[in-house]
C-alpha cells in the first residue's frame, strides 16, 4: 500500500478500532496523501492486524458495503477522506449501528434485506413476455417520485443513522420503505395494495419521527423522509377510501 501514496511527514494517525463484544484496540498509522477511511482500515489489516474482518468491493462508491461508522457518523469509507474526519489526530471506526455485528467492522446485513422484503419492495409484475412492453411516461409527477429513489444501492448507511430503528428493531427502515415508495410509483408495478398493506401495519412508515438522518447522512443525495412522507399520505388515503 505504501506505494500507492506519497508519505506526507513522520506524521502518524491515532485510529481506534471498535472490536467484538464492545472492544476497542488503538493503532498508529502511518498517514499519507489523498488517504481514505478505507485506506486506513486496509493499513491496519495489512500491516498490524491481519485478523481484524471488515468488508469492501468496489472502493470507488458503487456498491455501499464498506460502510461503518467514523466518529459516531455511518460513512462510505472509501469515499471518506480520513483528513476530513480527523478529530485532531485522532479517529474512531466501528460497525454499523442497528445492525448485529458479525465480526469487528462486519455487520449481518440480513435483517436490513429482510425488511425490504417484508416493505414488498420487490417488482410485483403484470405482463408475460408475450405482452408488449408497457409504455412509461417519463415526465409524468409519478415517474418524476419513482425515478427519485432509483439509485439507492443498499448500503445501509440510512439504516444505521435512523433514530426509529434504534428504538424499534421492528421498523422497516428508510431504504425498504423508499424501496417500497419507488413500486408504488411506477407504472410497470401491479402490486400497489400488496405494497400499502405492508408498509401501513406493524413497523411501518406510520412509525417515522420524521427527524431526517436517514436523508442527511445518504451517501447518494436521496431524500428517504420525504418518500416516508409520501406513503404516510397514500396509506393515509387507502385507508379511508377502503373504510377501514
Amino acid at each position: 500500500m505504501g506505494s500507492l501514496f506519497t508519505v506526507t511527514n513522520t506524521r502518524f494517525l491515532e485510529v481506534t478500532v471498535e472490536r467484538d463484544e464492545g472492544k476497542s484496540q488503538a493503532f498508529r498509522v502511518p498517514a499519507y496523501e489523498n488517504q481514505t477511511v478505507l485506506d486506513v482500515v486496509s493499513w491496519i489489516q495489512q500491516n498490524a492486524d491481519p485478523t481484524l474482518s471488515y468488508r469492501f468491493a468496489c472502493r470507488v462508491g458503487m456498491c455501499g458495503s464498506c460502510a461503518m461508522m467514523v466518529n459516531g457518523v455511518p460513512r462510505w469509507t472509501c469515499r471518506t477522506h480520513i483528513s476530513k474526519v480527523l478529530e485532531g489526530e485522532a479517529v474512531t471506526i466501528g460497525p454499523l449501528l442497528n445492525l448485529p455485528v458479525v465480526k469487528d467492522l462486519v455487520v449481518d446485513m440480513d435483517p436490513f434485506f429482510d425488511k425490504w422484503v417484508a416493505a414488498e419492495g420487490v417488482h410485483h409484475g403484470g405482463l408475460t413476455r408475450d405482452d408488449p412492453i408497457a409504455a412509461v411516461d417519463e415526465e409524468s409527477a409519478a415517474r418524476v417520485e419513482a425515478n427519485a429513489g432509483i439509485e439507492c444501492i443498499n448500503c445501509s448507511v440510512c439504516y444505521a443513522a435512523c433514530d426509529t430503528v434504534a428504538g424499534n428493531p421492528d421498523y422497516l427502515g428508510p431504504a425498504a420503505l423508499q424501496r417500497a415508495w419507488t413500486l408504488l410509483n411506477d407504472a410497470k408495478d401491479e402490486g400497489r395494495i400488496a405494497i400499502l398493506d405492508a408498509v401501513s401495519g406493524s413497523g411501518g412508515c406510520h412509525n417515522c419521527h420524521s427527524m431526517g438522518s436517514c436523508t442527511t447522512y445518504c451517501p447518494n443525495e436521496l431524500d428517504p423522509m420525504s418518500a416516508i412522507a409520501g406513503l404516510k399520505r397514500e396509506t393515509a388515503k387507502s385507508f379511508f377510501r377502503r373504510g377501514r
